[in-house]
């Protein structure tokens, strides 16, 4: 079954891979309709008050992740914590706001990467910390810290080798017990957080936005907050997910499910989308402009940080 299941993520990422990934000039008019592709099913009482969550999706302004000189800026910091799943110290980033006390009190927002990514991926391929400056700049965000872990738990963690070999798909599904049990407890008693699901996030790109799917409507105890960016084909179906809809729709503030309109594995998230539909379960889903890259998970972040914490 781990065979067939590597196979599966192997020909699918190279679909992906193989699919266009920028849109030309000339494309002005599919660009609009991509922009516009948006469902919102946000009936909760949760949701109601958050009129990011009732609103179209505005697509990100230009400019968004870029580096501006005259306002205050966050910190990246990468820390090591104990990992009694895998057996050793492990690693992962932390972005901390700009203007961080420790003798304030922060929402934490877990934030994963790809397959072929670690703790860096997130820092190096994209531009969180840009955005997330950028946002606080204009009033956008909640206080929060961002943590960047490494997805794939175990002992040798590096994205080297054949990533989608068996023991490494299994690590990524072995990150729940890490991320449970002991990086969320670590980061709890290491920064001064909040420890309630209200005030917990989690999302991810690609691989790590199947993760944020799989561990987080399993654990609704634990995160009200969950979001997937192109969300690859380790994405369990909808049904196994979530067994009771009402109380999913209860627990959950946001859930989150984005994917750029030229991604080969755009089907994932719209299989995805379709299940909740069905369900009655809360969400929003918006298709960007893009394919499977680093611009549409940068808008992933840009949309996800200003609707969560509210």
């Amino acid at each position: 079954m781990k065979k067939r299941v590597s196979i599966l993520l192997s020909l699918s990422m190279v679909v992906a891979m193989l699919a266009p990934t920028m849109a030309s000039a000339t494309e002005s008019s599919e660009i609009s309709a991509q922009n516009t592709a948006y469902e919102s099913t946000n009936a909760s009482t949760n949701e109601i008050n958050n009129t990011l969550n009732s609103t179209p999706v505005v697509p990100a302004p230009a400019g968004y992740d870029g580096y501006r000189n005259n306002i205050p800026h966050g910190n990246m910091n990468l820390i090591t914590y104990n990992s009694t799943t895998v057996g050793n110290a492990r690693k992962a980033m932390v972005y901390t706001p700009p203007g961080y006390s420790p003798n304030k009190k922060y929402s934490v927002l877990y934030l994963l990467h790809g397959i072929g990514g670690d703790e860096h991926e997130w820092a190096n391929a994209m531009k969180p910390k840009n955005i997330l400056d950028n946002l606080y700049s204009e009033g956008k965000l909640s206080q929060m810290i961002v943590v960047m872990p490494n997805g794939r738990a175990m002992k040798d963690d590096r994205p080297v080798g054949d990533i989608y070999a068996p023991d490494k798909v299994a690590a990524f599904e072995r990150f729940e017990q890490d991320l449970l049990k002991d990086l969320i407890p670590h980061i709890e008693r290491t920064y001064p957080v909040y420890k309630d699901k209200n005030n917990r996030a989690l999302a991810g790109l690609s691989m790590g936005g199947g993760q944020s799917l799989n561990f987080g409507l399993k654990n609704l105890d634990t995160f009200a907050y969950v979001g997937a960016f192109s969300a690859a084909p380790n994405t369990k179906p909808v049904n196994q997910l979530i067994t009771n809809p009402g109380q999913a729709a209860s627990k959950l503030k946001l859930l989150w499910i984005s994917c750029g309109g030229s991604d080969g594995l755009l089907w994932v998230s719209q299989n995805f989308k379709n299940g909740l539909s069905s369900m009655n379960v809360p969400h929003i889903w918006y298709q960007d402009v893009g394919g499977h890259e680093p611009k549409v998970w940068n808008s992933g972040l840009y949309q996800f940080s200003q609707r969560i914490f509210k």
